[in-house]
């Protein structure tokens, strides 16, 4: 078991190294950000493997501590390394809210309105549609009727002669 306890200890110490090369040499503010927050998760992996090597408990609450300062810290370097476009880089007055509230809703309205055009216009195309139906029927019953009268008349003529 102590070979185990040597091996992470080994490997803990490789990483804490290689975390504070990172953080001296990382040529961006973010990279020295990540150097130092894999360094923070070391030494909390070190205290976690020296809790477990003496079997102790009274270390959890510095474990739970360092993690979330840990957590936090590259939580509040990532918001402020974040790129804002440079119209929320500033405060706007209420004027120019306003502007902007009443420009969208403009444009809102405005699609709407053609969204209802839109409807309007396949609800009167559908119609015609109809209509058209409609009328070739009608059309087609009123030559079928004549086909009849004139195919009555005809055979009525027949029974004269």
């Amino acid at each position: 078991m102590t070979v185990i306890y040597l091996v992470c200890a080994g490997l803990l110490l490789v990483a804490g190294v290689l975390a504070v090369i990172r953080a001296e040499r990382g040529p961006s503010m973010l990279n020295r950000a990540v150097g130092l927050d894999v360094f923070a998760t070391v030494v909390v992996g070190g205290i976690a493997l020296e809790a477990a090597w003496s079997r102790r408990l009274d270390t959890l609450p510095i474990l739970v501590a360092l993690s979330m300062v840990g957590f936090i810290s590259s939580t509040v370097i990532a918001r402020f390394a974040s790129v804002e476009p440079e119209s929320e880089r500033r405060i706007r007055t209420l004027e120019e809210v306003a502007r902007e509230d009443a420009l969208r809703r403009a444009e809102e309205e405005a699609a709407d309105e053609e969204e209802r055009h839109a409807v309007a216009r396949r609800a009167a195309m559908e119609r015609d549609a109809l209509e058209r139906e409609a009328a070739e029927r009608d059309a087609a019953d009123r030559a079928g009727s004549e086909r009849d009268v004139a195919g009555s008349e005809a055979a009525e003529r027949e029974e004269e002669r």
